[in-house]
């Protein structure tokens, strides 16, 4: 085996849904201020009582569901989160019982919004090492337990779910290789800390970096895929807000694509933004079998990673 294939996908969102005027109740800001600064329409919320390995076992079932594997056939978890409570056992372990996978490694992946797509990169690299079949890659993040709800320049970006996908070694390579990297010293432009954790950032300098600097890388990873921007059939880039979304895609030229937009709906879920955009897209059939993909993730650290996939 040369590579590995991305075989399916599921999500998950949790019930409640916060609008735009919910949250103007609750601090200084209206409908018409967020979506005109962020796009973002509506947002998930989890529960008090809905953990993260919650939402990422709900999408992880659905996927192994789509995929015709038993968990048995599974010799690898990679769960990519940052906003997990629980140190041991890690949500791997917790999202692996759960299906009832028997044996695998378990590892939870901590880059933040760049999360899922540097898991699903050390999915196809141990599979192309060799030292796993048939992985499941799952990005899920809980952000409103970290949202400062008197902050109204951060509290109206967040929202709870989690995506997943399986990978399974194949003959000829559908997930090109990566570009990943970061820049570090401007790392602390996005932060999840302190006594209580708490998200913040520098919205601005996130701002111009995911702007002016990623369309270049984005561009390097399409040329590491093999493929040209404008033969791209969809873009998933992490759905941070809709203005860096929409002047990535357009400064990469991926005038044919199909971009994902489900930041409008869930708002901006980190870890899961990428896989649950891309689940959504291919659970619509909008995208042929085959058809090149561009997924990329970028935020916190201020971190990057993205690769070309083939649609399943």
């Amino acid at each position: 085996m040369s590579g590995s294939r991305l075989v399916a996908t599921g999500h998950y969102q949790p019930a409640q849904v916060l609008k735009n005027d919910d949250l103007a109740s609750m601090v200084d800001t209206s409908d018409e201020w967020i979506r005109q600064r962020v796009g973002i329409r509506t947002r998930h919320v989890a529960g008090p009582d809905e953990s993260v390995a919650d939402l990422a076992g709900h999408a992880a079932a659905k996927a192994l569901a789509g995929s015709g594997l038993d968990p048995a056939d599974i010799d690898l978890v990679l769960i990519a989160t940052c906003t997990q409570t629980e140190r041991a056992p890690n949500i791997a372990s917790r999202v692996a019982a759960r299906l009832g996978v028997p044996s695998a490694a378990l590892m939870d992946v901590g880059v933040s919004c760049s999360g899922f797509t540097h898991a699903l990169a050390v999915a196809d690299h141990t599979i192309r090492a060799g030292a796993a079949t048939n992985a499941l890659v799952v990005g899920a993040d809980k952000m409103t337990s970290v949202t400062d709800w008197t902050d109204r320049t951060t509290c109206v970006l967040t929202g709870d779910g989690a995506g997943a996908a399986v990978l399974s070694a194949a003959a000829e390579a559908e997930i090109g290789p990566v570009v990943w990297g970061s820049a570090p010293e401007l790392g602390g432009a996005v932060r999840i800390e302190g006594t209580p954790t708490r998200f913040s950032q520098d919205g601005q300098t996130v701002y111009r970096w995911a702007t002016t600097r990623l369309p270049e890388i984005a561009r390097r990873a399409c040329e590491r895929g093999g493929v040209r921007p404008e033969d791209l059939a969809a873009v998933v880039l992490h759905q941070a807000n809709l203005r860096i979304i929409e002047p990535i895609a357009k400064k990469l030229g991926a005038v044919n694509a199909v971009v994902a937009r489900d930041v409008v709906e869930s708002g901006n879920t980190s870890a899961a933004s990428v896989p649950l955009a891309l689940s959504k897209l291919l659970e619509q059939g909008v995208v042929r079998r085959g058809a090149p993909m561009l997924l990329f993730g970028f935020g916190g650290n201020l971190s990057y990673a993205g690769m070309v996939v083939r649609c399943p």
